[in-house]
């Protein structure tokens, strides 16, 4: 399981939403949950986005610093 997965599932559960809540709510099928959360898809943003948005969860880009 992914950082990403790890996160998505604690804040569901804290919501008390299951996987099949979540992927009716978001408009993507159980299996595209199930593998986000599992670490196993490469969802786009725009999948990502819509399954982060019931749980009040953001995609956010953060600037690294790169070393020359």
């Amino acid at each position: 399981m992914t950082n990403l997965g790890k996160q998505i599932v604690n804040r569901r559960k804290q919501l008390k939403i299951t996987q099949a809540d979540l992927a009716e709510m978001s408009g993507v099928s159980l299996r595209t949950v199930n593998s986000i959360e599992n670490g196993n898809a490469n969802p786009s943003i725009d999948v990502l986005s819509r399954v982060l948005e019931p749980i009040g969860l953001i995609i956010t880009l953060q600037e690294r610093v790169i070393h020359e």
